[in-house]
């Protein structure tokens, strides 16, 4: 992967807000160009859009550019990402730049699902087909699969990176129901505020989570993931209380019944350092009409980790492999 500059590559996307009426809330969008097949990218649970530019500027064949000296570059970074795949990635409710919605339900992860499908029919409707390809990771990867099940229509292709599996009720116990509850307890107590951006860098630097994370990842994380207030200090856009309400409320899915025959070509890559089993994967692919999982040698937090990853097997993909 070559030299990236975060806020160079942020810079040279365009982005847009959708009002989603009918759904009650705004989603900000990121559009990194191109003018090749488009796809639509979900992120995980507490991240952002700009997670996915990394992915965008491999799958576009990007040149290199510089790690500093953001501004000067931006000319540079767009004409890399001219032509090749258009990527458009998109902030989930209560996150990045979207709105946060009120009420006990408006984290169900249904509802996630229902505004990724209502943002692929805009897109649709805007370019005049279906998306060539959906891109989501861990909740997103979740969210992508109900909006496909929803509208399968709207979508020629499904990439799902390391999604989030919870097991069906049935066969969760009591130690699925404690996992969850640390979760939710963990993200409701993470720290939510810095100084200043600089001084968020570095404390996410010396984080277990962001150990494997690319520079620019976590550049990008802290320049897409933080909202600047009025004194210089910045925070979450993502606060713990919604990333816990998200992780509280992922229980109640019924994935096999989403599975079950998605006519789409669809890849499963399965982290071999993540948290969820092989087997649920291979039966959840097994499921749909023509579907197959993938190992790949990282964590779960693969976008973030190796983005070219992501973009070979997005070019596989779309490339009928």
């Amino acid at each position: 992967m070559p030299h990236l500059s975060a806020r160079a590559l942020l810079a040279a996307a365009t982005p847009r807000r959708l009002a989603l009426r009918e759904r009650g809330v705004e989603i900000a969008l990121l559009d990194f160009g191109g003018s090749g097949p488009l796809a639509l990218a979900h992120h995980a649970n507490g991240f952002c859009k700009g997670m996915w530019a990394e992915v965008a500027h491999a799958l576009r064949g990007g040149e290199r550019v510089a790690a500093t000296g953001a501004r000067g570059h931006v000319a540079e970074v767009a004409h890399a990402l001219r032509g090749a795949v258009r990527v458009v990635a998109m902030d989930a409710r209560g996150h990045g730049d979207s709105s946060r919605p009120e009420g006990a339900h408006a984290f169900a992860w249904r509802e996630f699902a229902r505004d990724l499908a209502a943002v692929a029919a805009r897109l649709a409707a805007e370019s005049g087909g279906p998306l060539a390809l959906g891109i989501g990771h861990s909740f997103g990867g979740t969210s992508l699969l109900g909006a496909a099940h929803e509208r399968p229509e709207l979508f020629e292709r499904l990439l799902l990176v390391d999604p989030v599996t919870p097991p069906a009720r049935a066969l969760a116990g009591p130690e699925r129901a404690e996992h969850v509850a640390q979760m939710v307890d963990a993200a409701r107590r993470r720290r939510s505020e810095w100084p200043s951006r600089a001084e968020a860098r570095a404390w996410f630097a010396e984080r277990s989570l962001f150990t494997d994370w690319t520079p620019v990842a976590l550049d990008l994380y802290v320049q897409d993931g933080l909202r600047e207030r009025a004194d210089g200090s910045v925070e979450l856009k993502c606060p713990g209380e919604v990333e816990g309400a998200v992780f509280a409320q992922g229980e109640a899915l019924d994935l096999a019944a989403w599975a079950k025959g998605l006519p789409q070509p669809a890849r499963w890559l399965w982290a071999e350092r993540g948290n969820f089993p092989l087997e649920r994967y291979e039966a959840l692919a097994g499921a749909m009409a023509r579907a197959r999982v993938e190992r790949v040698p990282a964590g779960h937090l693969i976008p973030m980790e190796q983005p070219e990853l992501v973009a070979d097997a997005a070019r596989s993909l779309l490339a009928g492999g």
